[in-house]
């Protein structure tokens, strides 16, 4: 367990990727703030764990991600979810992705002989290296915030690429923030439970399906949500496992489950695919703070 955080009302178990400091753990701070509960943190060192947390009743919520704009889907969610769970998605945050050099207290930018983290954000920040450190070695490790750590307890010749709130925890100065090659880096989490939301009127439906093996199968399946004037945000495939050549859909719709056109297009449906898992009704994602 990471911490309490205390608020009015009831105890809330929430689980998330860790350890400290992981851009999950930033997005479950972003969800828990401002809420009239009191949640306890627990970290997991996987997203499926994370996951099967609530499945397996070990904490109430989840937070997991489930989409980045330049990385596509986390097929690892998907999976779950699909297969291994029957849960929810309750809400969803979108936490913009900022990439920053970390280093020991007082180290220069010409002493940096090594530059360490997760393959992922290294991919993202690149042609920053070869840009500033092109002499640099690059170095893997299994996640930013394990990257934060050895730099934390090294010789001050080491930076690593991580959170500002990597930097918070483990004291590290901010050597250059926002180092990432794209400004457009988001990623979409998923807040999990048992339960999902209540209608608000803004907002989004998950679900996930296979089709008959004949031709058109998906199109007729589309071609449903046309017919009731119902916008799909966002489609992935997923191979089904259980066949090559065989896939399911995750598809997000606008509207909640308990709208009129909505529950009439998912019954149809329903009785059109081979097989149908609803994942959730839950709000629009909207940024207070950039309100």
């Amino acid at each position: 367990m990471s911490g309490i955080f205390k608020w009015r009302g009831k105890m809330i178990k929430i689980g998330y990727m860790g350890p400290k400091g992981t851009f999950s753990h930033e997005a479950t701070l972003k969800y828990i703030k401002g809420k009239e509960s009191e949640y306890a943190l627990y970290e997991y060192s996987t997203i499926a764990d994370v996951i099967l947390a609530v499945e397996n009743n070990l904490v109430d919520e989840a937070v997991a991600p489930i989409e980045n704009s330049l990385e596509g889907a986390v097929n690892i969610t998907l999976d779950t979810l699909a297969m291994d769970a029957n849960i929810k998605i309750k809400d969803e945050i979108v936490l913009g992705i900022k990439q920053n050099l970390l280093v020991k207290s007082g180290t220069r930018p010409d002493e940096i002989e090594c530059i360490i983290s997760h393959p992922q954000p290294i991919g993202q920040c690149i042609k920053y290296i070869h840009l500033k450190y092109p002499n640099a070695t690059v170095r893997f490790s299994d996640s930013t915030t394990a990257a934060a750590q050895e730099v934390a307890g090294c010789n001050g010749r080491i930076a690593a690429i991580g959170s500002m709130i990597a930097a918070k925890i483990y004291g590290l100065e901010v050597l250059e923030e926002g180092i990432q090659d794209s400004n457009n880096n988001m990623t979409r989490f998923a807040v999990i439970s048992h339960t999902d939301s209540a209608r608000t009127g803004n907002d989004k439906t998950s679900i996930v399906f296979s089709t008959e093996d004949k031709p058109g199968s998906l199109y007729r399946i589309l071609d449903i949500f046309n017919l009731w004037d119902i916008n799909m945000t966002r489609i992935e495939s997923r191979p089904a496992k259980n066949e090559l050549g065989r896939y399911i859909f995750f598809i997000d719709i606008l509207g909640h489950k308990d709208d009129e056109d909505l529950k009439n297009a998912l019954t149809m449906v329903g009785r059109k695919t081979s097989f149908m898992k609803f994942l959730g009704s839950y709000p629009v994602f909207v940024d207070r703070e950039d309100i």
